[in-house]
C-alpha cells in the first residue's frame, strides 16, 4: 500500500528544511567569525592538520597522547630525537592487529642507561636467529643496539594470542603449534603471568614484548603478588596506550613503593638514596642478581641515567606524604612519629603486609593472640627490625616468580633464542663485575 502525502504536508516539510538550512548557515558564519576574532583555527584548518597523521597511521595518531612515564601529572619536554623515538614506538604498536588495551615501552632501548652505547631505536635485528641466513650480521650497530622492551595489557589473552599467532607466527616458539589456549595457560599458570616473545623484529625495530592479562596486571599493582609487573612500573616507562583502571592502580603502586622504601631507610636521606631503593625493590631475592645473570650495577645505571624522570615521578608523591619533608636541597627528612610510621605499614600492599606479619610472629611466638589492624602496625612500628622485615618479605615475594618466569623463557622463546638471550645477560653481568 502506497503512502499518500498531502500537498500541505509536503509544503510544510519543504519550508522546515529551508529554515534549518538557513539556521545552520547562519550558525556556521557566526562560528567562523568568532574563531577569526579569537585567532582560533577553523574546523577546516583543524581537519587539514589532522589529515597527514590520519593518512600515515590509518587513524588519528596516538603520539600526542604519549606520556613520558607512569606519572599522569608530569609532562617532560621532548627534543626532536625523543619525538622520533615516540614515532617509532607508536609505529611498532600500530603494527599489531590484536587489540592492546594498555602498552608501555621501557628499558635501555627507550631510556639511555649508563653503560650502554647510545644507538638509534630501530636498529636491525641481528640475523643469527634465522636458519636461512648462514651469515649473521655482526656489525657494531646490530650488536650494540639494545632491544626495546614492551609490555602489553590485554583483556582476553587466549583470543589475543590466537590473533597474534595468525599475524606473527614467527614470533612464537613451537609452543604455538599447541594452539592459543595452551599458550594462554602457560602465560597464566607459570611465573608472573607474562608471556614474552623475545628478539623479534616489528616495524624494523628489534623488540621483546610481554603479554599479560589486564586483570592480572592490576592485581599485581595493588597487592604486589609477584612484584614482577609492579616493580617494572616503579621505574620510568613510556606509556603508549593508557587504561584508566591501570593508571589508577599504578598511582597506588607508586605510593606503596615510596612507603616501602622509606621503611628501610634512615630518618635523614638523599633523594638518590630513595630512588636507588625504589628501583631495587623488585630485584631483592632475584637469583639473576646473585648468579651474574644481570649487571650488578643495573639499579645504579637506571637511576643515575634517569634522575630527572625519577624526580618527576616521585617528588610530588613524597611531598604529599604526611610523614616526610622534602627540603630545598633535595634532602628528605622522615618524621619519627610512631603513629605516622604505623599508618605507612598499614597501607602497604597486601602480600607485603602479610609477609611482614609472618616474620614478626616468628620473632614473637609468645604473642599467641592474632594481632588485628591497626594494633599490628602500631606494634611493628615500635620494633627496630622493621627494615629487616620489609627486606626479607620483598625477597620472598620476588624469588619464586623470578625463577619460574626465567625458566618459562625456554618454552616461550624456544631453546635457541632463550640461550642467546641468557648468554647476552651473562655477558652483561660479567662485564659489570669486571668494571667493579
Amino acid at each position: 500500500m502506497q503512502s499518500i502525502t498531502s500537498p500541505k504536508l509536503a509544503l510544510y516539510g519543504c519550508r522546515s528544511s529551508l529554515r534549518w538550512a538557513a539556521f545552520r548557515e547562519l550558525s556556521t558564519l557566526k562560528l567562523a567569525s568568532a574563531c577569526q576574532a579569537a585567532q582560533l583555527p577553523s574546523y577546516a584548518q583543524r581537519r587539514t592538520s589532522i589529515s597527514p597523521l590520519r593518512n600515515h597511521f590509518g587513524r588519528t595518531s596516538p603520539l600526542s597522547s604519549i606520556p613520558s612515564h607512569t606519572s599522569p601529572t608530569v609532562v617532560l619536554q621532548q627534543d626532536n630525537k625523543a619525538a622520533l623515538v615516540d614515532d617509532k614506538l607508536a609505529e611498532v604498536l600500530a603494527d599489531f592487529h590484536a587489540p592492546v588495551r594498555y602498552a608501555v615501552a621501557y628499558g635501555s632501548g627507550v631510556f639511555q642507561q649508563k653503560g650502554y652505547k647510545r644507538t638509534d631505536v630501530g636498529a636491525k635485528v641481528p640475523q643469527h636467529n634465522s636458519d636461512a641466513n648462514p651469515h649473521p650480521d655482526t656489525s657494531p650497530r646490530s650488536q650494540d643496539a639494545p632491544m626495546v622492551d614492551f609490555l602489553f595489557g590485554v583483556t582476553h589473552p587466549e583470543h589475543w594470542h590466537s590473533l597474534n599467532i595468525r599475524q606473527n607466527r614467527h614470533h612464537y616458539s613451537s609452543l604455538a603449534f599447541c594452539g592459543s589456549r595452551v599458550v594462554a595457560q602457560v602465560q597464566d599458570k607459570i611465573g608472573a603471568g607474562l608471556y614474552f616473545n623475545t628478539d623479534v623484529e616489528v616495524a624494523g625495530v628489534r623488540i621483546k614484548y610481554g603479554v599479560v592479562s589486564i586483570d592480572r596486571l592490576i592485581k599485581d599493582l595493588l597487592d604486589w603478588e609477584t612484584l614482577y609487573l609492579a616493580g617494572r612500573l616503579h621505574k620510568p616507562v613510556k606509556v603508549l596506550r593508557d587504561d584508566a583502571r591501570v593508571s589508577l592502580a599504578n598511582r597506588r603502586n607508586l605510593r606503596a613503593a615510596v612507603r616501602a622504601a622509606l621503611l628501610t631507610l634512615p630518618q635523614e636521606l638523599t633523594e638518590e638514596d630513595l630512588f636507588l631503593t625504589i628501583a631495587g625493590l623488585s630485584f631483592r631475592g632475584d637469583f639473576r642478581m646473585r648468579m651474574g645473570g644481570e649487571n650488578p650495577h643495573k639499579v645504579y645505571n637506571i637511576v643515575y641515567s634517569q634522575m630527572d624522570e625519577f624526580r618527576a615521578i616521585y617528588k610530588p608523591i613524597v611531598e604529599d606524604l604526611p610523614n616526610v619533608n622534602y627540603t630545598s636541597d633535595n634532602t628528605i627528612l622522615q618524621d619519627p612519629d610512631l603513629r605516622l610510621r604505623a599508618t605507612a605499614i598499614q597501607k602497604l600492599p597486601k602480600t607485603l603486609h602479610d609477609k611482614i606479619y609472618t616474620y614478626y610472629k616468628a620473632d614473637h611466638p609468645q604473642d599467641g593472640t592474632t594481632l588485628e589492624e591497626p594494633k599490628f602496625s602500631q606494634t611493628v612500628a615500635k620494633s627496630d627490625k622493621v627494615a629487616a622485615y620489609v627486606e626479607k618479605s620483598l625477597a620472598d615475594i620476588v624469588r619464586h616468580p623470578a625463577i619460574t618466569q626465567s625458566l618459562k623463557g625456554f618454552l616461550t622463546a624456544g631453546l635457541r633464542r632463550a640461550v642467546i638471550y641468557a648468554w647476552a645477560k651473562l655477558k652483561k653481568g660479567m662485564k659489570g663485575k669486571r668494571k667493579a
